[in-house]
């Protein structure tokens, strides 16, 4: 987690985390560059060591960067800070469309059809731009408090499946997933329809249609299983809606919409003609498709050995934190249910008895759908069962050569041509999602296969293609950019075939909108149409001026010393404020200045003292000098006594001159002479006899008799 404060990109600052998912947190922070709030998404330590997956995050980010739309949550930026990748999006505070259902239960049809329409509009303004989102879900919709319906987390989904290592997580959304994408087929925009019109089930029922205890069960689900009809669920749901949402969800992307164009033309037709028979089925009916996907025992194999792994579901449903106020709830007066009136309701009635004049065709169809669902489960159990050998025996023994095939020479074919070539075969393709420069082929050619062509692989063996990215790229030097305004650079790297990307830091050397570095550097032999990042000085980094009040003069000198600045001291008497603190700042703190600045303070000399005069107290006696020194406004302090040439008495020194200014209450020591020293006694002579032994000849000491004569 991130801490508050800290600054990404030396622009956003971070001021708290509003949400987290599998892949990333999310934090509310600010963008002081353009002084507006911001979602910062900040991926999880866990995917910043896989430089594939990075890499993709950075160009889908890049490429949603310039999608900007009413109804999406808009990318600004991208980038990365002190090993933190982190995208800039729009802040929305609302509510998650999942939330939305989970507390209404399920929408009203209008409701669901006006949601519908504003979301599908953000989807149709990223195919415009050739952005495929990958993980349409009701947790990746958002509500705003104003009702406007935004699509998130597009460049995010796309770049989870760009890499082996964590091509699990998308299906942390497998709920939502296209039969194609479960399959690691190609996908297209009409994958992101299919989840849509899972989405648009979801609303109107309140649950999603294919439901299980593991991500596998799901997947399968989408693969063989066909979708209840809204209306056995919702009797009074408009015709046209339960038509649009299982056109929407047909397994074969061949019978639903193409684009997100006709898709909302029949949408907008359905909020006029709830009833309507407008919406065109590309088959027999609207729930059928043509026909019923067969997997391989490889495909089996591999959903349930590792593809789709429960541990590893990625959702971001607590991307954002429902900042939704009850008294805010999402206006749904628009779609008031009242708005069928009593007439379309018996037209409605009447077009549905129409349907069901004959109760038993629908019996019959049923039947038949259970009838075909065994047949096509047939051959899957037979293959499976093959597979491991349950049914080998001698009649139904099979020759190596009868279950392999010859990988045809895919070269120059493109991807359609080499799926058809293939599956003609009895093989299936897998299409690798790094491209290679060709000069050979052209841009969406299989340059190679493997295994390679002529060689003999196991029926229903996927072969990896590998496509064209067009002609090889020409290779160019970087400019000499550093030091350039930025517009001279961007133009220099433009001659140069090379593209820009910009970003921004302070420097005391480099004028501001001049370049201070380029990435590639100077010089650096690169190919043509590749990105030179330029860094573009925002000139000198101002010093924010500190506050300083209430502290000592020392503390002061050192806080502007480490913000870059320097200080001037004034002082000045204070009744309130300590001597020595600082009383107040010439500039105010938090103000940005030049680094160097002089900014000027006061510091307190306390309270104002009056200004005494010392009187002069020697010659005195002890007395007369303390009472003098009293009455002046001055503390009288006697230091002792001593022998003085002075009369015995009187005071001879005093620790303060005579007619010194000294403030009021001063303390003057004095001291009072003992008179002249008196001179020193004689010394006794000695009585020693030269022994050491001072005592008379009969043992007495001599002291007892010279004290006898005294």
């Amino acid at each position: 987690m991130i801490k508050e404060g800290v600054f990404l990109g030396k622009r956003y600052e971070i001021l708290g985390r509003i949400g987290s998912g599998g892949m990333a947190d999310v934090y509310k922070g600010k963008d002081h560059k353009l002084n507006r709030y911001v979602a910062i998404k900040v991926l999880k330590s866990d995917y910043r060591s896989d430089e594939v997956f990075i890499q993709k995050f950075v160009s889908e980010a890049q490429a949603a960067a310039g999608l900007m739309h009413p109804n999406v949550v808009n990318v600004y930026d991208v980038g990365q800070d002190r090993g933190l990748y982190y995208m800039v999006m729009e802040l929305v505070e609302g509510i998650t469309l999942k939330d939305y259902i989970e507390k209404k239960g399920k929408l009203s049809a209008k409701e669901t059809i006006s949601i519908s329409i504003q979301m599908v509009t953000g989807i149709q303004a990223a195919h415009n731009r050739h952005i495929i989102h990958r993980d349409i879900k009701p947790q990746n919709i958002i509500i705003s408090k104003e009702g406007k319906v935004k699509v998130t987390d597009f460049g995010i989904a796309r770049a989870t499946t760009s890499t082996q290592t964590i091509s699990a997580s998308v299906m942390g959304s497998v709920h939502y997933t296209s039969p194609e994408q479960a399959r690691g087929g190609h996908v297209d925009e009409r994958s992101d329809i299919y989840s849509a019109g899972i989405t648009m089930y979801e609303m109107i029922t309140g649950h999603v249609p294919f439901d299980g205890d593991s991500t596998v069960t799901v997947a399968l689900k989408h693969l063989q299983e066909e979708i209840v009809a809204p209306s056995e669920e919702v009797p009074d749901i408009p015709y046209s809606l339960e038509c649009i949402i299982l056109k929407c969800t047909q397994k074969n992307p061949e019978k639903r919409y193409s684009n997100c164009e006709e898709l909302l033309l029949d949408l907008k037709r359905s909020l006029v003609d709830p009833d309507g028979d407008f919406v065109l089925t590309g088959g027999a009916g609207a729930v059928g498709s043509d026909r019923t996907v067969v997997m391989s025992t490889e495909e089996i194999d591999r959903i349930k050995n590792g593809q789709y792994s429960a541990d590893d579901d990625y959702d971001d449903d607590d991307d954002y934190d429902d900042d939704y106020d009850e008294d805010e709830e999402y206006e749904d007066d628009d779609y008031d249910d009242d708005d069928y009136d009593e007439e379309d309701n018996g037209d409605y009635d009447d077009r549905r008895r129409k349907q069901d004049v004959n109760p038993d065709t629908k019996k019959i169809m049923r039947i038949l759908m259970i009838v075909a669902a065994v047949i096509i489960a047939f051959p899957i159990l037979f293959l499976v069962g093959n597979a491991v050998g349950i049914f080998r025996g001698p009649g139904l023994a099979t020759t190596k050569e009868e279950e392999q095939a010859t990988v045809p020479d895919l070269r120059g074919m493109t991807e359609d041509e080499a799926t058809k070539a293939l599956n003609d075969l009895g093989l299936g393709i897998k299409v690798e999602n790094e491209r290679v420069p060709s000069n050979e082929y052209d841009e969406g050619e299989v340059v190679s296969s493997d295994p390679s062509a002529g060689e003999k692989v196991d029926l229903h063996t996927q072969v990896s293609v590998t496509l064209s990215s067009g002609e090889e790229a020409q290779t160019t030097k970087v400019p000499n950019v550093v030091g350039k305004e930025e517009s001279d650079a961007e133009k220099m790297l433009a001659d140069a075939n090379l593209k820009v990307a910009k970003d921004s830091d302070y420097s005391d050397d480099v004028e501001e909108g001049y370049v201070i570095s380029c990435d590639p550097g100077v010089g650096e032999e690169v190919d043509e149409e590749s990105t030179v990042k330029l860094v573009i000085s925002l000139g000198s980094q101002p010093a924010e001026v500190p506050s300083i009040e209430g502290m000592s003069q020392s503390d002061a000198e050192a806080a502007l010393s480490n913000a870059g600045l320097s200080g001037s001291a004034s002082e000045e008497y204070s009744d309130s404020v300590e001597a020595g603190v600082v009383i107040s700042q010439g500039t105010a703190a938090g103000k940005k200045v030049t680094k160097g600045t002089t900014i000027s303070y006061t510091v307190s000399k306390g309270p104002e003292m009056t200004v005494i005069s010392v009187p002069d107290v020697t010659g005195m006696d002890r007395n007369t000098a303390e009472k003098t020194l009293q009455q002046a406004g001055l503390t009288a302090s006697f230091a002792g006594e001593e022998y003085n040439d002075a009369p015995a008495g009187q005071v001879f020194y005093q620790s303060v001159s005579s007619g010194t200014q000294v403030e009021e209450g001063t303390t003057v020591e004095f001291w009072v002479s003992l008179g002249e020293e008196p001179a020193p006694e004689p010394e006794q002579p000695s009585t020693d006899n030269g022994t050491g032994d001072t005592s008379g000849q009969d043992g007495s000491e001599s002291g007892t008799d010279t004290t006898a004569q005294q």
